[in-house]
């Protein structure tokens, strides 16, 4: 009974300290995006470079990770070979900057909400080129679910007020290389995030939520219908990989249960003919 209860406790808070991470993770991001938009928007500080903003961007990720790997000793450094490191962390690495860099730029020509109702299309994005890559296999349902996000995101891109051809290919051109980074750390660092994509989802509505309210962006009832259709669709994506994850992970553990049951038999079965063996032996 202790025992279960200290268990109970322990994934209580688990779940607390992983909570409390998405927030904080949820309130930096909503943050950042929203200073972005500020220094980059041509009414309000209008700074026209967004790749030397990205570059600030970057350095500073990377000045406090030196800090806190080999200076305060926080994390406990990875050792990396020349090889891992040129073949797997440089691309991604590669593919972020871009991904930041071409949604920077986006953030000059489209408002706050529109541009988190176009990353509404990243699941289609990452299954597609998880199938190119052979991460991910064709399957009808999946396909159509992505399908009635598409035209969930057409449905909002046409309802939008201030729209603009170039800041609309920024962004398409953002969430490619940010798909292609999401699948690339499957396959070489075969990692999943499905959680971070369920919190993405509710900033992304606390985004276009505080860009209608607080900085005035004008959102359409034709761009929330279209974005409503396009979160549903997301959400089922999600559903969908929870519930894959969880049968996986069920299959897994009666995979284990079932080797530790043959090991036991196996055991018994000696244990059986030494004792056997032992009372046919002679006085």
């Amino acid at each position: 009974m202790g025992k279960d209860a200290a268990l109970s406790n322990g994934l209580v808070k688990k779940i607390i300290l992983s909570y409390t991470y998405v927030a904080i993770w949820i309130f930096l991001s909503f943050t950042v995006i929203v200073y972005n938009k500020y220094i980059l928007d041509r009414k309000l500080y209008g700074w026209p470079f967004p790749i030397s903003l990205t570059m600030i961007h970057m350095a500073f990720c990377s000045s406090l990770a030196f800090l806190l790997v080999r200076v305060f000793k926080v994390v406990e450094p990875a050792s990396l070979s020349r090889n891992i490191y040129l073949t797997c962390i440089l691309p991604i690495g590669a593919l972020y900057s871009i991904s930041l860099w071409l949604s920077n730029s986006a953030y000059i020509y489209l408002s706050v909400s529109f541009i988190q109702m176009l990353k509404a299309l990243m699941p289609v994005a990452v299954y597609t080129i998880g199938i190119l890559f052979k991460k991910d296999t064709f399957k009808n349902s999946t396909m159509g679910n992505m399908m009635a996000i598409s035209v969930g995101v057409a449905i909002a891109a046409y309802g939008e007020a201030k729209y603009d051809s170039w800041g609309v290919l920024l962004q398409l051109l953002a969430v490619l290389f940010e798909a292609t980074r999401l699948v690339m750390i499957q396959i070489l660092l075969t990692s999943k995030a499905l959680t971070m994509n369920v919190a993405g989802v509710v900033k992304d509505w606390l985004l276009i939520a505080f860009s209608w309210s607080v900085i005035k962006d004008t959102v359409t009832p034709v761009n929330l219908i279209g974005y409503g259709l396009a979160f549903l669709g997301v959400a089922y994506y999600n559903h969908q990989k929870l519930q894959a994850l969880k049968a996986k992970e069920a299959q897994k553990k009666v995979q284990q249960a079932d080797e530790e049951t043959g090991r036991l038999l196996t055991e018994r079965e000696s244990n059986g003919s030494a004792d056997g063996k032992k009372g046919d032996s002679p006085v």
